[in-house]
């Protein structure tokens, strides 16, 4: 769980959103969900977690935050 913690922080940090804004954009997360999985008190199904990733995987960071301004 923390490294998919740490995966979403950096790549929200790249994208210059908030973690919650990935987890909606991705999975149509419920505004709460981040800090529940960062607290420990709730957790991502595999299935959940491999969503997210391929959101990750086919919409790439940007490579400079002007980049993601143009986005």
């Amino acid at each position: 769980m923390e490294q998919l913690i740490a995966e979403i922080k950096a790549y929200a940090a790249a994208w210059s959103k908030s973690p919650q804004k990935v987890l909606r954009d991705a999975i149509g997360a419920s505004w709460g969900q981040w800090e529940a999985w960062k607290s420990g008190q709730a957790s991502p199904t595999m299935r959940v977690a491999d969503k997210l990733r391929d959101h990750m995987r086919t919409n790439p960071a940007p490579a400079t935050p002007e980049d993601a301004a143009r986005c």
